[in-house]
């Protein structure tokens, strides 16, 4: 076995979960949801606890359509100019899919979110809204992840053909380290996984992940061990 690259391995120490479009109106039971979505719900959730109790940051990056889909992808506009309403700010699909929030995490705030600010949920736990595909266009999302201390996103979610993938291209295009949950993203293919791991993702499953976001927490700091630290 080849030992990890060392530009590309993930560190789990300053890592980042992303979640992307985990939204109630893109499950799988929804009327324009996307099939596979509830089912990985199980997983995202483990992922998203396990990211808490390691202390690290957890941020939801959501849609939220317009009416008349001005802020919408091109391909989106015609479905949504004709009525169809989906991701709706202030809608109960727009909302974060049950059990992924925090506990006492508030509603998410469509206005806050479109001004493009981000909005905390939780200690270390934030949502943010995308206009597009990707993540980090036209967003806070860098700005957060950098000010956060964070150089690897985790990423986990909805559609991995579509918004996952354009995400995890931008984070690796902005030399973020990038690991994707292969059992908490819906639509995956052996075919699609396999080009991820061709340009440096890392792909694992929520116990693997787990285990690395435990050692990683329970690492001894420099200086930890009795000495000091050296500079």
């Amino acid at each position: 076995m080849s030992s990890p690259d060392p530009h590309t391995a993930p560190h789990f120490a300053t890592s980042a979960l992303v979640t992307i479009d985990v939204q109630r109106d893109f499950l799988s039971e929804a009327p324009y949801g996307v099939p596979g979505t509830s089912e990985i719900l199980p997983a995202l959730r483990e992922t998203a606890a396990a990211f808490r109790a390691a202390g690290r940051p957890v941020i939801h990056v959501v849609r939220l359509y317009e009416e008349g889909g001005s802020n919408a992808d091109l391909v989106r506009r015609r479905l949504l100019q004709s009525g169809v309403r989906i991701a709706a700010p202030g809608t109960s699909g727009s909302a974060l899919a049950e059990g992924l929030a925090p506990e006492g995490a508030p509603e998410l705030d469509p206005g806050l979110l479109l001004s493009g600010a981000a909005q905390r949920l939780g200690p270390s736990e934030w949502a943010v809204f995308k206009p597009r595909w990707g993540a980090f266009y036209r967003t806070c999302l860098e700005e957060l992840l950098r000010e956060s201390g964070v150089d690897t996103v985790v990423f986990a979610g909805c559609n991995l053909p579509n918004c996952p993938r354009a995400s995890i291209i931008e984070a690796s295009e902005r030399d973020f380290r990038v690991a994707l949950v292969t059992d908490a993203v819906s639509r995956t293919t052996s075919s699609a996984l396999a080009e991820l791991a061709g340009i440096g993702v890392a792909l694992m499953a929520t116990g693997d992940l787990e285990g690395h976001l435990t050692a990683a927490a329970q690492a001894p700091e420099p200086g930890d061990d009795g000495e000091p630290a050296r500079s």
